[in-house]
């Protein structure tokens, strides 16, 4: 068997699926993705092909290390995710060519359901605890919140207030056997989570995301030691010596995001060195079909697996929700917030390709907002 074509499609709302085609029919789809630089990663999937067409798809280590190392300049989010999702598609014709699903070839299941959260609110969460209340009720038992909206340096006792009372608020509607988790999102600074965190201590939450930013990863020993919350982060890291950095300052969840930071192949071997720490994983995936399919694979595989996050409902997805590019929708109906192990080849879903051509001939320019500060200087989002 030889791959005999990529071809990628832009799809709204902010989304890139590949296709991979060999020349005995099988295909595998993937989603490399940096969001907001989806044309830029368009463009080194189509530069990998070069190497990748006329090739065996199912040397897909071989595949890794040549498109990781084999020009020479190596890493960054835009490489990482090009060859995250050929990575996803070469797994998925793997698993269709054997006719099992991914996990099987990864070792089989070490579970049979895996837990699932829902995100409520937006940036600016105001209705965060009507929000949990749907998401209880359509039998989810956890959710995850951005903490706040923009944010100071070091901001005033009114928004560390505002960002207490509404994680109290959620934490009132779920009460104690349900979990909330609550995104920084790289938002606070050192200083402001080192003020934040003993503040959200009494409501518990599942874990604190992203207290800083990926730059500032050399102060999570000290918030690790100020607080007792488990403090995750990992989204925009994107390989196993990215990780490494961070998994010595003690935290309690890594978080790689299966279309950032190499795909199946290299989020298995961050989930075996996190465990080698005591750390747990939670892969990031705020995006589509096939990213989610292909972490549930993981998901289902490594032992010390914590949560899986899905965009189902998510406040990104304007003009089109997680379903809609999917022939048969049934392996994400989540069974009282858990996604149940299925029996069906490679990733476990069946693209729409129709329906995918047909978004793609509208495509999207996606960009994340720009916040700026009361002061008019730039402020992270």
């Amino acid at each position: 068997m030889k791959i005999t074509g990529l071809e990628t499609f832009l799809v709204a709302p902010r989304w890139l699926f590949l296709r991979v085609a060999t020349d005995e029919g099988v295909t595998g789809w993937g989603e490399p993705l940096i969001e907001g630089r989806a044309e830029t990663v368009r463009a080194a999937v189509h530069e990998l092909a070069d190497y990748l067409v006329g090739r065996d798809p199912l040397r897909i280590e071989d595949h890794w290390q040549v498109l990781t190392k084999g020009g020479f300049y190596r890493g960054g989010p835009i490489l990482s995710s090009a060859v995250a999702g050929i990575d996803q598609a070469l797994w998925d014709i793997a698993g269709k060519t054997y006719g099992v699903p991914v996990h099987r070839l990864l070792g089989g299941p070490v579970r049979d359901r895996v837990r699932m959260y829902a995100w409520i609110g937006g940036d600016r969460p105001s209705d965060v605890a009507e929000l949990a209340e749907e998401q209880m009720k359509a039998g989810f038992t956890a959710v995850k919140m951005n903490a706040s909206a923009e944010l100071a340096p070091i901001d005033t006792p009114a928004r560390t207030a505002e960002v207490v009372e509404r994680v109290a608020a959620v934490r009132e509607v779920l009460g104690d056997e349900r979990d909330v988790a609550v995104d920084f999102h790289g938002r606070a600074s050192t200083a402001m989570s080192r003020r934040l965190l003993p503040l959200l201590e009494p409501l518990h939450p599942l874990f604190v995301e992203e207290p800083v930013a990926p730059e500032h990863s050399g102060h999570l020993r000290s918030l690790v030691e100020s607080t007792s919350i488990p403090l995750a982060t990992g989204e925009r890291l994107y390989s196993r010596w990215d990780f490494r950095e961070v998994m010595t300052s003690g935290i309690a969840v890594a978080q790689p995001d299966l279309s950032h930071a190499g795909g199946i192949s290299e989020v298995r071997r961050i989930a075996a060195m996190a465990e080698t720490y005591d750390v747990a994983l939670a892969p990031h995936c705020p995006l589509g079909p096939i990213a989610l399919a292909a972490s549930l694979q993981i998901a289902f595989s490594v032992p010390n697996f914590l949560i899986q996050e899905q965009s189902m409902g998510i406040h990104y997805n304007q003009q089109c929700d997680l379903l809609e590019y999917v022939m048969d929708p049934e392996p994400f109906r989540f069974q009282d917030g858990y996604a149940v192990a299925g029996s069906r080849p490679g990733l476990g879903v069946d693209i729409d390709e129709n329906a995918v051509r047909r978004a793609a001939e509208t495509g999207h320019r996606w960009r994340n907002p720009v916040w700026r500060g009361a002061d008019g200087a730039f402020t992270e989002w």
